[in-house]
Formats: C-alpha cells, sequence, structure tokens
C-alpha cells in the first residue's frame, strides 16, 4: 500500500507506505491560523515515510514540542511532526488519492471558533484524544 502526496507547486512530494491512521480534526489555535480553519490529518510511522522532493519544505517549530512542515513556494501545509514522536502526520488532502481516508474524531475542540458547528457525530475530545499527540 503505497501513498503519495505533495504541495500545490510540486516542489515538495512524498511516499508513505503501509495504512494510514484515520483522519483527525484538530480545532486548536495553531492549526487554526496555519490552515484557516482546522487541521485534518493522517499519519503514518516515520520509518514508512519518504521525501521524493524537498527542496522548498520548510519547518516552523511552533512550540517545544513539535514542528510543522510546509511549502516554502507556494505555501502548502503538509506536515505536523511531534519531536519525540515515531509517526509524522500528513494533511489528509496533500495525498494525491485521500479517498481510501475516514475520519476518526475531533480534538482540541475548546478552540473551535463558534462560527461552524460538529454535526458529523464523530467523538469529540476538548483537549487530547487517547493516544493522539498534540501540540
Amino acid at each position: 500500500m503505497t501513498h503519495a502526496g505533495g504541495c500545490l507547486c510540486g516542489a515538495v512530494r512524498y511516499v508513505a507506505r503501509g495504512p494510514l491512521r484515520d483522519v483527525i480534526y484538530c480545532h486548536c489555535g495553531q492549526c487554526r491560523r496555519q490552515t484557516g480553519l482546522y487541521f485534518a490529518a493522517t499519519a503514518v510511522d516515520t520509518s514508512a515515510f519518504t521525501l521524493t522532493a524537498d527542496t522548498a519544505l520548510r519547518w516552523f517549530a511552533a512550540s517545544d514540542y513539535a514542528e510543522r512542515g510546509f511549502c516554502g513556494t507556494c505555501g502548502s501545509v503538509l506536515f505536523w511532526k511531534a519531536h519525540a514522536a515515531s509517526h509524522i502526520a500528513i494533511l489528509a488532502g496533500s495525498l494525491d488519492d485521500p479517498s481510501g481516508l475516514k475520519a476518526a474524531s475531533h480534538i482540541c475542540t475548546d478552540g473551535r471558533p463558534t462560527f461552524y458547528a460538529l454535526c458529523d457525530g464523530l467523538p469529540q475530545y476538548p483537549h487530547a484524544a487517547p493516544g493522539v499527540d498534540i501540540a
């Protein structure tokens, strides 16, 4: 099972091998500011993740806990990685074919703005969900 993806301009490309985690929606202030709404991410073990083009990849240390990867050319948000984690979160929309993914839950719902509602029936957690790293 191979999952390819990348940024809007193609300067950053990656391949993830094996199963991907179900999509988690993060509503924290950092994710909201970076994406404009909320972060919808899957994840894979770093040993199963390969960058195939990274000339424009930039990392921003958003906290002492984690960093966020994005394309320095087109601005596409791509990754989130806790410094000590063995997995990398991948923005679900950056996959070439995200059709096999399914949604799992919403985290950091205390940070959700009031102009949208969560009505999909998925579990909601005010902060972290069990077993999910957050910044």
